[in-house]
Formats: structure tokens, C-alpha cells, sequence
């Protein structure tokens, strides 16, 4: 498989709301992510903990868009626009840019832009 078609793979799960999944299988045992709103995982469980938990919290799921991915050695870039509704009330409703640094198919830093 190229990365291609690995980020392709993991793209689908995300569309289907399957974020907490998509973390399992792609992101290496030891990767970290940079949020737009500060926070930071330092491992493949933190990211799906805080997978579970956000996408435990959604109510509705109003859209999940990919719009663009590009893909350049061994990093990928997606374009996403997310629109949740939550049990506390709140709207998500990001234009978001995932870049990912990937090696042996797993993702070992990703960091969330808002676009």
C-alpha cells in the first residue's frame, strides 16, 4: 500500500465518525498531536482516549467533509470541515487542516489547524 492509499483507509473511517477507530490503527504506539486549542497527546492511547471521549459527547452529527488531500513524502495534509452537535448543548463546527507526519504506515505526529 502506499501512503496514499493509507491515508485514503484512514480518511473513510473518519467520514464514517469514526475518529477513535481511525487513532487506533493509524497512529503509532508513541505518537503525539498539537491541538488548534492547545491540548497535546503524547501517545497512540491519549489520542484515543480523547477520540473517545469528544465523539462520546457528540448528539448529532450535522456533516463530516473531505474536502482536499495532498500527500508529499512522508507527510500527509487533509482538509476537513466537522459540524457536531453535544449533549452539553454546544456546536463543533470546525474548517480544519489535519497534517500528519507518517513512517512504516503510522502516523507519529499529527497537529490540527483551523482553516
Amino acid at each position: 500500500m502506499t501512503l496514499e492509499d493509507i491515508v485514503n483507509a484512514k480518511s473513510e473511517l473518519m467520514k464514517q465518525g469514526k475518529m477513535a477507530e481511525a487513532a487506533e490503527k493509524y497512529f503509532a504506539d508513541t505518537a503525539s498531536s498539537d491541538d488548534h486549542n492547545g491540548s497535546k497527546t503524547a501517545s497512540r492511547n491519549d489520542m484515543v482516549e480523547k477520540m473517545n471521549g469528544f465523539v462520546g459527547s457528540i448528539t448529532k452529527v450535522n456533516e463530516i467533509t473531505l474536502h482536499n488531500t495532498a500527500v508529499s513524502g512522508d507527510v500527509s495534509f487533509t482538509e476537513w470541515t466537522f459540524n457536531f452537535d453535544h449533549q452539553d448543548g454546544s456546536n463543533t463546527n470546525w474548517h480544519e487542516i489535519i497534517r500528519s507526519v507518517w513512517k512504516d504506515g503510522k502516523i507519529i505526529s499529527e497537529q490540527y489547524f483551523l482553516a
